[in-house]
C-alpha cells in the first residue's frame, strides 16, 4: 500500500501555485490512546474498529493528524509499549486489516496518521529475547540487547547502579538453562521491557524493516518512543548517585540524550524521505535543554520534537514567556517547527495540573480547585495555538477532562504504581475512557462498560452534552480549531511580536492576529487591540478598554 491521500486536481491554464507550508510544519495532530477512545465490540477496551467508527468526529474538530499510540502485538505489560511484534496487531485492539482500513478512512477523511514506534526496547517475549534467554549465554541473540554478568564474587550485584524509570534497578538477573543463576539484562523502564542494543547491526536493520513496513501500509510517521535513549555511553559507566529519577531533564545522562542516536535518524530521514506524501518522524526525547531538544530536528534528522519543557511550565506569565522565546530561538538555527503540547497519556491532564499550586510536577495526585483549573486549561489551549509552529491535543481534552485522581487501588494498571521509588505511577488518571454519550454504561465508549472507571460527574462533559453549547470546551476547540486553519497569520511561523501589558498579562502579535492572556486571578483593562475573534471566558469592551477576565485568553483581529 502506499499514501492514500489524494493531490488536488490541477488544471493546465491555472498560473502555479506558490510551494504549501508542508503539512507538519503547523500541523494540529490529536493524540488517540486506543484502549481509551473507544470500543467497537463491547469487550470494555477500545480498540481500532473504535477508532475507525469515530474519525468523523476528529475531522469535524479541525485537527490536521492523529497519532496513536502503541497497538501492537503485547502482552500489556506497559499498556502496549512492550512489543512482542512491531509487524501484528494486538487482538484486543483488531488486525492488520483493521489497521489498513482506518488508514484508508483517515485518508479519505483529509486526515493522516502517525503511528507510535517503540526502539528502545522490546517486550521480554519478543522472540528474540526469548530465545536469547533459552539458548543461555552463548547465544549471539544476546547482543542484540545488553546482558552483562553481575558485579560481586558471586555475580550477585548488578553491573552498574543505574536505576529504572519505574522504580528499583535497571537490572535483571537472568536464570541459565540449568537452572542456576545466570547474567543480568538491562531495561531502563519494566523488567519486562528489555533494552536493545543498538550498536548491534541487526538492530538497525529491523527497525528499518519495521519502518517501511509501515510506511508502505500508509501510514505518515511515526512517533518515536523514548528517542533519547537507544544509545547507552561506552562502558555503561555508573552514575554514582541514587534517585537518579530526580536528575532526568536536567543533566545529560550515560543511558539517554547520547551523541550517538543522531546518527539513527539521520539513517532513517532518508527512508522518510524515499516516501512521498511528506512522512514525519517526531521525537519524544526528554532533554536538558531545548537547545538538546533542537538536535534531534536538524535538517537531515526528524521533523518535529515533543516540547516538554513548555508542558512542564505553569500557568505563570513570565515563566511561559521565557519558555516560548527560547524555544522558539533554539528552534529556528535547525529549520525546525516549535512545538507546543499540554498533556499526554503520560502525566496529568492540564485541567487538573493548573487545578494545584505550582511546583508540584506533571503527576499530582490531588483533584484541586476543578473551576479554576477548567478556566485556565481553555485559556492556556488558545494561547498554545496562537503560538507559531505545531501543536498536539491530548484525546479528552476538548473535553475538559480533568484526571480521575480517586481510582481505587485495585483498578489500577501502571507498571510504576506497583514498583518502589518510581515514576508516581498515577498515570491511569488521565487514561481513563473518554465520554461521547450523557447515558449509558460507559458514557458511549461501549456497549460493554469500561477498563477503567468512570466518574459519575463525566455524563455533563461528553462530546453529546457539549456538542451545540456555545459556552462548552468542546466548541471552544472547535471554534479556536477553525480560526487556526482559515486566519493567514496562524499556524507555521517562527517568532511572535510580544507587546507591552500589565503584570501578569502576555501579549503578542502575529500579522493582523493579537493573543492576549490574563495569568492573574482578577480582571485587567487593557487597550483593546482590535475585534475580538475567538475568548475562552466572557469578556466586555467599554470605551475602547476591554476587561480581561482572570485567567482568560483572547484572539484579536486588527
Amino acid at each position: 500500500m502506499t499514501q492514500h491521500l489524494a493531490a488536488p486536481a490541477t488544471s493546465a491554464t491555472q498560473a502555479p501555485a506558490a510551494t504549501p507550508t508542508p503539512w507538519w510544519r503547523d500541523a494540529v495532530i490529536y493524540q488517540v490512546y486506543p484502549r481509551s477512545f473507544a470500543d467497537g465490540n463491547g469487550d470494555g477496551m477500545g480498540d481500532l474498529a473504535g477508532v475507525r467508527s469515530r474519525l468523523p468526529y476528529l475531522r469535524d474538530l479541525g485537527v490536521d493528524a492523529v497519532w496513536l499510540s502503541p497497538f501492537y502485538a503485547s502482552p500489556q505489560a506497559d499498556a502496549g509499549y512492550d512489543v512482542a511484534d512491531y509487524r501484528a496487531i494486538d487482538p484486543m485492539f483488531g488486525t492488520l486489516l483493521d489497521a489498513d482500513g482506518l488508514i484508508r478512512d483517515a485518508h479519505a477523511l483529509g486526515l493522516r496518521v502517525i503511528t507510535d514506534l517503540v526502539p528502545n526496547h522490546s517486550s521480554d517475549q519478543h522472540e528474540w529475547f526469548k530465545r536469547a534467554l533459552a539458548d543461555g549465554p552463548q547465544s549471539p541473540l544476546r547482543a542484540r540487547y545488553h546482558f552483562r554478568p553481575g558485579k560481586g564474587e558471586g555475580g550477585e550485584l548488578p553491573p552498574n547502579d543505574w536505576e529504572s524509570v519505574f522504580g528499583g534497578p535497571a537490572w535483571t538477573r537472568t536464570t541459565a538453562p540449568d537452572g542456576t543463576p545466570g547474567d543480568w539484562y538491562l531495561h531502563l523502564f519494566a523488567p519486562e521491557q528489555p533494552d536493545f542494543n543498538w550498536e548491534n547491526a541487526a538492530v538497525a536493520d529491523e527497525f528499518r524493516s519495521i519502518l517501511r513496513f509501515w510506511l508502505d501500509m500508509g501510514v505518515d510517521g511515526f512517533r518515536i518512543d523514548v528517542a533519547h535513549g537507544l544509545v547507552k555511553a561506552d562502558g555503561l559507566p555508573d552514575i554514582g548517585s541514587h534517585d537518579q529519577l530526580k536528575l532526568l531533564g536536567n543533566d545529560v545522562m550515560p543511558f539517554f540524550d547520547q551523541d550517538g542516536v543522531h546518527a539513527i535518524y539521520r539513517a532513517w530521514r532518508e527512508i522518510l524521505d524515499e516516501y512521498p506524501g511528506e512522512r514525519i518522524g517526531v521525537a519524544e526525547a526528554w532533554t536538558p535543554t531545548v537547545e538538546r531538544t533542537a538536535n534531534y530536528v536538524r535538517p537531515d534528522e526528524l521533523h518535529q520534537a515533543f516540547n516538554f519543557q513548555y508542558l512542564g511550565t505553569h500557568w505563570e506569565a513570565e515563566a511561559l514567556r521565557e519558555v516560548i522565546d527560547t524555544s522558539l530561538a533554539a528552534m529556528r538555527p535547525v529549520d525546525a517547527p516549535a512545538t507546543w503540547v499540554l498533556s499526554n497519556h503520560d502525566v496529568t491532564r492540564h485541567a487538573t495540573r493548573f487545578a494545584n499550586p505550582p511546583g508540584l510536577g506533571t503527576q499530582i495526585r490531588t483533584a484541586g480547585d476543578r473551576e479554576l483549573g477548567l478556566r485556565r486549561a481553555r485559556a492556556a489551549t488558545l494561547l498554545m495555538l496562537a503560538l507559531p509552529g505545531s501543536a498536539y491535543v491530548y484525546q479528552g481534552e476538548e473535553l475538559g477532562l480533568p484526571d480521575v485522581t480517586d481510582l481505587p487501588d485495585e483498578v489500577r494498571q501502571d507498571p510504576s504504581f506497583f514498583r518502589a521509588a518510581g515514576q508516581d505511577g498515577y498515570r491511569d488518571g488521565c487514561r481513563v475512557p473518554i465520554p461521547w454519550t450523557a447515558t449509558g454504561p460507559s458514557y458511549g465508549f461501549g456497549e460493554g462498560g469500561s477498563w477503567l472507571p468512570q466518574p459519575d460527574s463525566w455524563a455533563a462533559l461528553s462530546v453529546e452534552s457539549q456538542t451545540g453549547d456555545p459556552n462548552s470546551t468542546l466548541e471552544l476547540y472547535r471554534s479556536a480549531l477553525a480560526v487556526r486553519r482559515s486566519h493567514p497569520d496562524l499556524g507555521a511561523g517562527t517568532d511572535v511580536q510580544w507587546r507591552d501589558t500589565p503584570s501578569g498579562v502576555l501579549a503578542f502579535s502575529r500579522g493582523e492576529f493579537v493573543c492576549t492572556a490574563n495569568t492573574t486571578t482578577e480582571p485587567v483593562r487593557i487597550q483593546a487591540p482590535g475585534r475580538v475573534l475567538l475568548s475562552s471566558a466572557e469578556v466586555a469592551v467599554e470605551e475602547g478598554e476591554l476587561i480581561l477576565p482572570a485567567d482568560s485568553t483572547v484572539w484579536w483581529s486588527v
